[in-house]
């Protein structure tokens, strides 16, 4: 028996468990697409984006080893708001046509379930949307955010805070998703459970 081929969408804010939701799915069969991978593999050193990021904004935006220097781009973009759009137009195809390869070979090896693992989903407008089947959001208050994030990083509230405030908004998020899953008073087994129920639907 042959079975489609479903392609999700995964996303969910800072702190709500996207990444262990991932990793569940994966256990189940599924081949993860991580966009967020793709992306930082592009400019660390030697990355396929890298030359045109230095002939667009120069050597400054350089680390010692070659990578871009992050913070350095975001006093750039922070400076000129131009200079978001310059390095997306740089990133986002090299993204798209690594996105592409990988599912192609995922699908040629068997998998019928592609999730691609993509933390700004909602923030790319359509350029996501039109690409999945389905959305899965996972989701759980802006305070249960702010407090895994702060436990794990050790990071200041008004740091996650700030961070946070640069992601798309939870109500933004659930307008957005065809399926919800709630992250919030689960334990681990609990959460494994409805991930494998959700993934039960689509032959999982």
């Amino acid at each position: 028996m042959t079975h489609r081929t479903w392609r999700f969408g995964l996303t969910g804010g800072i702190g709500s468990g996207k990444s262990t939701v991932a990793g569940f799915l994966a256990r189940r069969g599924a081949a993860i697409i991580d966009a967020d991978a793709i992306s930082r593999s592009l400019t660390a050193p030697g990355g396929q984006a890298m030359a045109a990021i230095v002939r667009t904004f120069g050597h400054e935006v350089l680390n010692p080893d070659g990578a871009m220097n992050r913070q350095a781009m975001r006093d750039r973009i922070f400076r000129d708001p131009r200079a978001k759009r310059q390095l997306e137009h740089i990133i986002h195809p090299l993204v798209s046509q690594i996105t592409n390869v990988q599912a192609q070979a995922a699908v040629q090896s068997g998998h019928h379930v592609l999730v691609f693992d993509v933390p700004l989903l909602v923030e790319s407008g359509e350029r996501w949307r039109k690409q999945v089947d389905r959305v899965i959001v996972v989701d759980c208050d802006t305070e249960t955010q702010k407090q895994r994030v702060m436990a794990r990083s050790g990071l200041a509230s008004e740091e996650v805070e700030r961070i946070m405030a640069q992601q798309a908004s939870r109500s933004q998020r659930l307008a957005c998703a065809d399926t919800v899953l709630f992250n919030q008073g689960l334990g681990f087994n609990d959460l494994e459970t409805r991930v494998a129920q959700l993934a039960a639907d689509f032959g999982l």
